[in-house]
This record gives C-alpha cells, structure tokens and sequence, in this order.
C-alpha cells in the first residue's frame, strides 16, 4: 500500500488537512486493548485506491529547539519512506524561508511533491500572493482550506496522479511469506537479520526501493521462502536516547502493514518496555499473525524458573496478545533461531484457516448447549447461525436477535470454543456481531 506523508512547517494546518482526508477526527491518543499509543497514521482512499497517511509534526530545519528538533527527525523519517510527500503551506503568512528549505530538502530527496496552499477560504478565486509559491520548483500549487473542506478533492486528484506514477512493487507469490522484525532500537533486529543471511549460508536477494535504515532480504531455506522486513535504523548506541527511540514506532508501523507475520523482539534484559506496548498493541489492532521473540536470552543469569518468569510476566504486560507464541532467543549465538522458522509457518497457516459454515454452527450449537446464552428482563439472547467471511485473521460473523444481550463474557467463551475446536491457538481472530430479526431469520 502506498504511503503519503503531509509535510511542512508548524502551524500550517497539517493535522486538520489529514483528519479531513481520513474523513474522521483523529485524536492524540487511541484506547486498544491494554496499549495508549500516538496516532498519527491512518488509511485512506481516493478513486478507488487505497494508502496510508502520515500527520507529522512542524519541521524547522534550523533550530537548537530539542522539541523542534525532534519533530523534524519524525518528519524526516516519514520524508524517506513515503512514495508522495503532500507539502503544505499557509496562505496567510505567505511564502516564508522555511517553505523554501523544506521544499530544497524534498527536492534533493527526490521524492514525489504535491504542493498545498492551505487556508484559501475561495480556491476557486485565489489572491495574487498565491502565485509566489510557484517560486518553490514543485510545480502547481494546490489552493486548499482544510478547515472548511474546500479543494480537497483537487489535492486527492493531484496525488492519486502522482501515485499512478509509481511502479508496483514487485510480486511475490503466496508461498513467500513476509516477515517484519520489529522493536524497540537496539533488542538485536539487525542481528537477527545478521544470523539469519550470514551464517545459515542462504539464498538472499536485494529488493530496490528501500532505504538506508530499512532493509528487505528474500530468503529460501528448507522451511520455505521469506521476505524479511529489518525495520532497525542505523544509529549507534550512544546515540539512541528515549526521545529518538520513539521514531522508530514510525518505521515499525509502515513494516507491519506490508507483513503476514510479525515477530516483536524483546530485550531480555529489559522486559516489556513502553516502547515495545506501542509496537505489539499495533501489531494486534491490524490482526497480524505474530509471535514474540526474547532475545539476548544468552546474557540472562537463570534457574530453572526464569523463563516460566519470564512468561508470565510478558502474558501480564502484554496480555491482549495472549495468542501470541513466546520463543527465547540469542541472534548472537544462534540459539533457538532455527526455531523461529517453524512458528512463523504455524503462525501463518493459523492466521489463514479457513472453516466450512456447516462445522462452524455444529460448534456453535454445541457451545450453546453447555452454556445458555445470557437472558436480561426476560430476554432471552438467541444465536441463530455463524459464518467465517475472511481469513488472515480469521473473521467470525454471528447472527443474533439482540447484540446488547450479547455480553462481552459471552463473546469470550464462544471465542474461545472456537479457538479450542479449531485449534486457533496462535492467532487474533475477530468475532462480529450482526443482529438479524426473528421475522428475517
């Protein structure tokens, strides 16, 4: 899927502009099962197709300002991976020498431009100023006002021309399964990766269109053919601060959109961090197949209760991902790697079951039967059939006569028949709830 990032100064209306394209307001802070997370990445659509979106915050290419500084790091980040970058601009205060300067970054980036004038209340009748923004080299300029909705239908235009541009990315067939290794900076994704193409002596090809802190290797051994996805920056150690680690939730957020299975490194020696609820719980909210991977579990002083410690503790902070197999690791040494290759097919097979409509209510009859769904006032809750309408994750829609009778614990315990009759032990799957009329039924 195509990625845009919205670009620009601060104060520009860059955040409107994106919660206007989403077509929702997005805010700060997003509740997912057990996980607070920014959001500042949404999909979207235009003309039928499909992309991702990225809010960033203001860049000031010159300034001593930690805030500032940082928000132009994420800028940057965003800058590299996307394939359109939308620059927004502010009519009010005309062209200033910072639009100059992050026009000159984009231009040397060599990236696909579309230019926004924003906050033209009339785009259809601009004032003479708006011409001085020709001045940038990026070719038309847009006129928008993103508060009032207004030209934001000619700006889509402008970047769905632009993404028609693009050449595809290359195909694979189904049998290559992609593998994001995503983290937190520094838990040995790079030297997973390193493991994996070095000393196991297997056949690896270069992909172009990555980036320098992002790297895709395609991989045949005698479990299959794998596309890894390294999101690691390439960043010392003494230069990775708590500040700068949050950017590379960035990287890990474009990863596990293009991944069938994501494997969430884990320091050992320091747990489940903040850091890493942010990865995992994005991860679980896009229903990816995945499974967590403790490494540096060679410099972890143990008995023979550390890791059932271990365990546990990652169930407790991690507790919405409760299907996700746990493996203990040392891409250093090598340790239990070899592993990792048949959970990421069991995984991947869980995450693609399909099953036939009729054994499906055979379980829900049965299901019902030992335990009588919830009544209320009187009410009797009544589950008429169920049918699997996707997979990857596998999705179960469930007919009823009243979803408010069909309490959260219910939906747990159906969940959870199923998981056990179909042994779906090691993957999301999604439970809809449809209400259908007696009359209709």
């Amino acid at each position: 899927m195509p990625l845009i990032a919205i670009v620009g100064r601060p104060n520009v209306g860059k955040s409107t502009l994106f919660n206007k394209i989403i077509g929702r307001r997005i805010s700060i802070v997003e509740d997912t099962p057990g996980v607070t997370r920014d959001r500042i990445y949404a999909d979207g659509e235009w003309r039928g197709k499909t992309f991702q979106l990225v809010d960033t915050g203001g860049i000031e290419p010159r300034t001593d300002d930690v805030v500032l500084s940082q928000m132009r790091r994420q800028a940057q980040i965003a800058i590299e991976k996307a394939d359109v970058v939308i620059l927004v601009t502010d009519m009010l205060t005309g062209l200033t020498a910072t639009d100059s300067e992050v026009a000159s970054m984009l231009l040397k980036a060599g990236k696909k431009v579309v230019l926004c004038v924003n906050k033209v209340d009339r785009p259809g009748d601009v004032p003479v100023d708006f011409y001085e923004f020709y001045n940038l080299g990026l070719g038309d300029p847009i006129a928008v006002s993103s508060a009032h909705g207004l030209g934001i239908g000619d700006l889509l235009d402008a970047v769905y021309d632009k993404l028609e541009e693009i050449e595809p990315e290359p195909e694979y067939d189904s049998d290559t399964v992609k593998v994001a290794v995503i983290g937190k900076p520094n838990a040995g994704k790079s030297s997973l990766i390193n493991r994996i193409l070095g000393e196991e002596r297997l056949i690896v090809s270069d992909i172009p269109g990555t980036t320098r802190d992002a790297v895709d290797a395609l991989v045949c051994n005698t479990h299959g053919r794998y596309l890894f996805i390294d999101t690691a920056g390439l960043r010392k150690k003494s230069k990775v601060t708590e500040n700068i680690e949050r950017y590379s939730v960035l990287r890990s957020y474009m990863a596990v959109d293009r991944a069938d299975v994501v494997i969430i490194m884990i320091d050992a020696n320091d747990g489940v961090t903040e850091q890493d609820t942010k990865i995992a719980g994005f991860a679980h909210e896009k229903g990816k197949a995945s499974l967590i991977a403790v490494n540096k579990w060679d410099t972890v002083e143990k008995d023979d209760r550390t890791m059932n410690k271990m365990k546990v503790k990652i169930r407790e902070d991690l507790k919405y991902m409760s299907y996700a197999p746990v493996v203990f690791i040392s891409a250093k040494t090598g340790q239990r790697v070899e592993k990792l290759f048949d959970m990421i097919n069991y995984v991947r097979q869980q995450h693609s079951t399909r099953v036939s409509t009729g054994v499906l209510n055979d379980v829900l009859a049965d299901a019902t039967l030992k335990v009588q769904p919830p009544t209320d006032k009187g009410k009797r809750l009544k589950l008429y059939y169920m049918t699997q309408p996707a997979s990857n994750p596998p999705t179960f829609v469930c007919f009823c006569n009243d979803a408010d009778l069909f309490h959260f614990s219910y939906q747990r315990y159906i969940e959870n028949r199923i998981r056990e009759a179909f042994g779906l032990d090691a993957t999301p799957i999604k439970l809809l709830i449809r209400e259908k009329k007696e009359k209709d039924k």
